[in-house]
């Protein structure tokens, strides 16, 4: 049986040729927007809307000021569109838009604490085939889960999005550090301070105790 010798750089073109183009046809939407072309903005709304839906809906856990967060979000991508300048990628400037607009909306609400709700609960628990389970275990990560988002409410605002975004969202701590502007040790150290406060809270909280300690939530 002969040996097949594989060239490291197979598959290689075809890959860059499609990073190429995504490029050119972001650059192309930038462009366009940044002429006040109405069917560019249409089009870049079209294509990042859901993807900032679901996540500004897994920062904040409700729908609750949802629309007005998303709506601050996407008035403050076409006013400042200008000023992009491609040195990222045009998806994380826009998150990292959205993240302030949560901001913003933590800051505002931080007397007011707003109840979690069975669909982001439902959304996540799915995603990490908590369904595949009992009725009963289901539940279980189902409370899990608001009782989680309960104790995030009770974090610094800058912890709370850190750790939102790694253990909710599956940013990496590089992402995290890029979307919020910090460096990946600033981005750790929140994240890692959100752990010990949510373990501190979870010695009185033993449904959470145990959703943490079966590893739903890194």
């Amino acid at each position: 049986m002969a040996l097949r010798i594989v060239d490291p750089t197979e598959g290689f073109a075809p890959r860059l040729a499609a990073l190429e183009r995504t490029a050119l046809e972001e650059a192309d939407l930038v462009a366009g927007c940044v002429r006040g072309d109405r069917a560019a903005e249409r089009a870049l709304y079209r294509r990042e809307y859901p993807r900032v839906h679901r996540l500004v809906y897994r920062l904040v856990g409700s729908t609750r000021d949802l629309d007005d967060i998303l709506q601050e979000t996407f008035i403050a991508v076409f006013r400042g569109i200008p000023r992009f300048r491609g040195e990222a990628r045009l998806a994380t400037w826009i998150d990292r838009i959205a993240v302030r607009a949560a901001y913003n909306h933590f800051a505002a609400r931080r007397r007011q604490p707003v109840p979690v709700e069975v669909e982001i609960v439902a959304e996540i628990v799915a995603e990490r085939r908590e369904t595949t389970g009992a009725p009963d275990d289901r539940a279980h990560a189902r409370d899990g889960l608001r009782r989680l988002y309960g104790a995030l409410a009770k974090l610094s605002i800058d912890a709370r999005i850190a750790f939102a975004l790694y253990a909710i969202d599956g940013r990496s701590i590089a992402e995290v550090a890029s979307i919020t502007g910090t460096s990946r040790v600033t981005a750790k150290l929140r994240i890692w301070r959100a752990r010990r406060e949510l373990h501190r809270r979870v010695a009185n909280d033993p449904v959470l105790a145990d959703y943490i300690a079966r590893g739903r939530s890194p």
